[in-house]
């Protein structure tokens, strides 16, 4: 027997022991607020859910294992996460982060962090040039995102760990659109990992959370006093859903990466199609990167149109099969309009969405009938 167990079986199995007052294989959902105590400060290692909660540590012990990590972290969102390792940073301090970012992640440190004193720079990481060129004495954060939302570029994360820790700066990646299934972080150089659980490790478009994973200790404390303090936590419940979520990730994973290579091999050759973002297709510029960081090339494809954003509405408004709804990483296929939806905040911002982009969640459905929908939306783009 191996001695390290591969991930389908850690997936399903750590953190997630039978209980052993019942022998429940399923981790049971500790639905409660507080715990009794034998003494002051004489408890079974719970006190108070805000604190810690056995459900939620399950979650915490399996993420960590996926990531290849020695500490996890759940959170109440992904942006709870993310906002979480900015408490890492004092004010005046320097944060440097991709020019192709979720709406969220740039309305976090622009509109809110920016009030405490934290600086932040945007730049196109796919260009090592640039992203040393934007270093500065008080950078003390990377923030890394690939494949980035919603353009899907792919950047290399042991180069700008390397460059970011040459300037004794921390490396966090959001790792959602890959999961820990198709790329692990922590192994090409990262100090830390964060996720949406809310997508493709939960997978089912019925919980919102986040996660932090790294295998620094002093990381993991400082981030523990804030998660504790700041309170931004998941709910038991929440974490069940997606400890159940992640049991199936490898096996929805694979069908997402084949379905979405034959969607973007489909919109390629299209009249009304300007462009397709993959980086399973062999002319994206980030498609060899891809392939040496990542074990599959993901289930996310964004596609501009001639006709812009009045066509791109149109085909969004037309689909059948995929429905028109922010979000992603879920069973069910979704379409989104990024320059009025997940990225409107953007807008009039040096990092503006093309209007005429629609980014597609490819999801777990039988691969033609996602194809003919979009034919047939496609249609009504002139």
């Amino acid at each position: 027997m191996p001695s390290r167990r591969r991930f389908e079986t850690r997936a399903i199995h750590d953190g997630q022991a039978p209980d052993p007052a019942t022998g429940a294989v399923i981790p049971p959902i500790y639905q409660t607020a507080t715990y009794a105590q034998d003494a002051p400060e004489v408890h079974k290692g719970y006190d108070y859910s805000r604190t810690a909660n056995p459900t939620r540590a399950a979650l915490e012990t399996c993420l960590a294992s996926l990531e290849d990590g020695q500490f996890g972290l759940a959170f109440a969102s992904g942006m709870a996460a993310i906002a979480t390792t900015a408490y890492l940073l004092n004010p005046g301090e320097h944060v440097v982060a991709p020019d192709d970012v979720y709406g969220g992640t740039h309305r976090l440190f622009v509109q809110v962090l920016r009030r405490y004193g934290l600086e932040v720079s945007f730049v196109d990481m796919t260009d090592l040039t640039r992203v040393e060129a934007a270093l500065t004495a008080k950078t003390r954060l990377v923030l890394v995102e690939t494949p980035t939302n919603p353009y899907l570029k792919i950047l290399d994360i042991a180069a700008v760990a390397e460059l970011a820790h040459s300037r004794d700066a921390l490396v966090v990646v959001d790792n959602t659109f890959a999961t820990p299934y198709l790329q692990r972080p922590l192994g090409l150089g990262a100090d830390m990992v964060v996720h949406s659980t809310t997508k493709y490790l939960g997978g089912h478009s019925d919980v919102v959370g986040g996660a932090v994973v790294t295998s620094s200790r002093d990381v993991y404390e400082t981030l523990k006093f804030h998660q504790n303090a700041a309170g931004a936590v998941p709910g038991p419940f929440d974490c069940w859903l997606v400890l159940r979520g992640i049991r199936t990730l490898a096996l929805r994973m694979d069908r997402h990466c084949a379905n979405a290579q034959r969607v973007a091999e489909s919109l390629r050759g299209h009249a009304a199609v300007q462009g397709v973002f993959y980086p399973g297709l062999p002319d994206h510029p980030g498609h060899a990167l891809a392939a040496r960081q990542m074990a599959g090339f993901g289930g996310m494809v964004s596609f501009t149109l001639h006709g812009g954003d009045p066509a791109a509405r149109r085909v969004a408004a037309g689909l059948r099969v995929f429905t028109l709804a922010e979000s992603l990483g879920g069973v069910e296929s979704l379409v989104d309009h990024p320059a009025s939806m997940t990225h409107a905040t953007l807008t009039g911002s040096p990092l503006q969405v093309d209007p005429g982009l629609l980014r597609l969640s490819v999801g777990i459905e039988h691969v033609e009938d996602l194809i003919g929908d979009l034919a047939q939306a496609l249609g009504k783009a002139e």
